[in-house]
């Protein structure tokens, strides 16, 4: 994989990261394909669109601390986000953990497929019903 799309897919979570922090719904659906799907382990399969309405509607201030962004070495269009969640809740309660998320891509470098990694057990206990 030439070092061109390792920068690209780093610049893509960079900016996926930074947009999610913001709660840009529009910024963040625009990185994806048009029928990219995601997997989120607290809402199962999604299209970006639905599933970021859900965040942004269930999320009040929020930060994200990137870890490390790592590219595949076995020359997939793929690469993961290592992240620190503070996630901010409406009712002003929070939630603090580390996430992974792995993103596919197409040729151009758009976000195909996007899956997300975490412990639920944390999340769950703090979220419950606030983001059904």
């Amino acid at each position: 994989m030439g070092s061109s799309l390792e920068a690209l897919y780093t610049r893509q979570i960079r900016t996926y990261l930074s947009e999610l922090e913001r709660g840009d719904v529009a910024a963040i659906c625009a990185l994806f394909t048009p029928d990219a799907q995601i997997f989120s382990p607290f809402l199962g399969w999604m299209h970006p669109a639905p599933f970021f309405a859900k965040v942004d509607a269930a999320s009040g201030e929020s930060r994200i601390t990137p870890i490390d962004i790592c590219v595949s070495a076995t020359g997939a269009r793929r690469a993961t986000g290592y992240f620190v969640y503070d996630w901010g809740l409406k009712d002003g309660s929070a939630v603090k953990f580390e996430c992974v998320d792995v993103f596919d891509f197409d040729e151009s470098g758009r976000i195909e497929r996007m899956t997300i990694v975490y412990d639920t057990h944390p999340v769950r206990d703090m979220v419950g019903d606030k983001y059904a």
